[in-house]
């Protein structure tokens, strides 16, 4: 094929995928998208089908069209339902319609019984953040919206979770494990707002049939919610509330932190922390989330021990009488008054 034919054919995909901008509404939200973009960055992109993501598939398409920005896309099939694998080809083909190619990432062997989607949002991070590590992609995003922070935010007040649990759903969030950083650059939009978008762009988004199955904890608080909105409940009062605990959890943070660089001495080789005395003596969560960081950067394991186990050693550490106890992987030892910390060997 010609030059010219094959520059033709490249404008007109171009304003097929760029047309929808035009929209004063899409526009709006991709200039609110594209703030939490780097464009000379690599992304990676977790497509499941429904309105969220499809929204922001298109956009992460408009970035890479117009700054040619490198970026992947990932759908999981976790195979929990008969349809699934169907409805994963399905979206693929609908991807196409705007030249966006998209890998299947299968989840292979045993189902669970119980706690089922926990268990499927775990693995399907595992699935994504290997395949990130595999191609040293950076940066993984999600489409979460503002809605998923009312949900998780009462789930996490219904389960007893601290501050930082509340709070948990960031816009950018890092771990310093895997250095993956997650970016959620739809937080603030409405799903009724992607919803339209996806209905405009693809004229085509699923809806997971669990959304409607109230087995499902979260379910019922997504129903709760809408209850409550039509009983008068303000969400920006919500939004409000959530927005002030992530400063004071950002507070703590920042002592944490600094707990952490001066009362602490990591030796990498070795993988070990040494923790002097002074660690142990301030607030009681500074102390919580100072040695759950240690415990989880020695460990080298994304989830972090129980609360409760937690609790239970710092207590022993501080009544004087400690010496020695494992958790998470990780063997803690007192050695006159400084604190070991480092991996079990296998």
């Amino acid at each position: 094929m010609k030059k010219k034919s094959l520059s033709v054919r490249k404008k007109k995909l171009n304003n097929l995928i760029l047309k929808y901008l035009n929209n004063k509404n899409i526009l709006k939200v991709f200039k609110e998208f594209k703030k939490a973009i780097d464009v000379r960055s690599k992304y990676a992109v977790a497509i499941s089908g429904g309105p969220d993501s499809l929204a922001l598939a298109y956009f992460c398409k408009c970035i890479s069209t117009i700054y040619n920005t490198k970026i992947q896309y990932y759908l999981v099939d976790h195979k929990l339902r008969k349809e699934s694998t169907k409805e994963a080809n399905t979206v693929l083909q609908n991807l196409k319609k705007l030249k966006i190619k998209c890998k299947i990432l299968t989840w292979k062997g045993q189902k669970p019984k119980s706690n089922i989607q926990s268990i499927a949002r775990n693995k399907r991070y595992s699935l994504l953040k290997n395949e990130c590590k595999k191609n040293r992609i950076p940066f993984l995003l999600l489409g979460h919206h503002i809605d998923d922070l009312y949900e998780n935010f009462l789930l996490r007040i219904l389960r007893g979770s601290g501050l930082k649990g509340m709070v948990s759903m960031d816009r950018v969030a890092k771990n310093n494990i895997d250095n993956i950083t997650i970016i959620r650059p739809l937080i603030d939009i409405k799903k009724s707002e992607l919803k339209k978008i996806s209905k405009l762009v693809f004229n085509f988004f699923i809806e997971d049939p669990s959304n409607n199955d109230e087995n499902f904890k979260r379910i019922r608080i997504r129903n709760l919610i809408n209850t409550l909105e039509f009983e008068g409940l303000d969400k920006n009062k919500l939004k409000l509330t959530i927005k002030n605990l992530k400063d004071s959890n950002n507070v703590i943070n920042f002592y944490t932190k600094n707990n952490i660089d001066k009362n602490s001495f990591f030796f990498k080789e070795k993988n070990t922390f040494f923790l002097n005395k002074f660690f142990f003596e301030n607030p009681r969560e500074i102390i919580f989330r100072s040695f759950g960081d240690v415990i989880k950067k020695t460990s080298k394991k994304y989830y972090l021990p129980r609360g409760k186990s937690i609790s239970s050693i710092i207590s022993s550490i501080q009544s004087k009488k400690f010496k020695k106890t494992t958790l998470g992987g990780c063997i803690i030892q007192k050695i006159g008054e400084t604190v070991v910390v480092f991996p079990e060997r296998s």
